[in-house]
């Protein structure tokens, strides 16, 4: 990710937080395993994370798979369900206790379209969304379960200590044991 790409995110994050508390929304607090966001409704809320972890995950017939890890800073929502009015296929669950900021779809969408600045960060923020997408499904796909945990320790070696083992093993695309194993390494 490019700095360019990475200061687009943050500087429109920086906007939207202040834009936010000048709107005077109340913070969104959630314990540990409450839900953010349940499949088959349709979420029409922007969420930044203020502290706390969730972890965004789907059912199969045997097993919860995590898709996608928040913690502070994260934009969170169910994007699809967000952007065409559709139930989510998809959950977003707290692991730790979070406080959230949340913007309605209608105030973020004022906000985006309220300057040419905020409309190129925004995209430029998809564009970092869609990389990033590019890029798990290319660790999910063709690396070993090694590369993919040295690239998550790399990239965000702190993750190790905030979020439980099953977790972080599922969104590995690994066995717990297995990271284990690789832990003990």
């Amino acid at each position: 990710m490019t700095n360019e790409k990475m200061n687009a995110s943050n500087t429109l994050k920086e906007k939207l937080i202040q834009y936010i508390k000048e709107m005077g929304n109340e913070n969104i607090i959630l314990k540990r395993n409450d839900y953010l966001i349940k499949e088959g409704f349709i979420e029409d809320n922007m969420y930044i994370v203020q502290n706390g972890t969730l972890r965004i995950f789907v059912r199969n017939e045997s097993e919860e798979i995590t898709l996608r890890l928040g913690y502070k800073g994260s934009w969170m929502t169910s994007f699809p369900s967000f952007l065409n009015n559709q139930p989510s296929l998809f959950n977003i669950q707290a692991l730790k206790q979070c406080t959230l900021l949340k913007i309605m779809k209608k105030d973020f969408y004022t906000f985006i379209e309220s300057s040419k600045e905020n409309q190129i960060l925004w995209t430029k923020m998809l564009e970092e969304f869609a990389i990033q997408q590019l890029e798990r499904e290319l660790d999910i796909s063709i690396r070993t379960p090694l590369e993919r945990y040295n690239r998550l320790l790399k990239r965000s070696p702190w993750v190790f200590q905030e979020i439980p083992n099953k977790y972080l093993a599922s969104y590995l695309r690994m066995r717990p044991e297995t990271l284990s194993r690789l832990k003990k390494r």
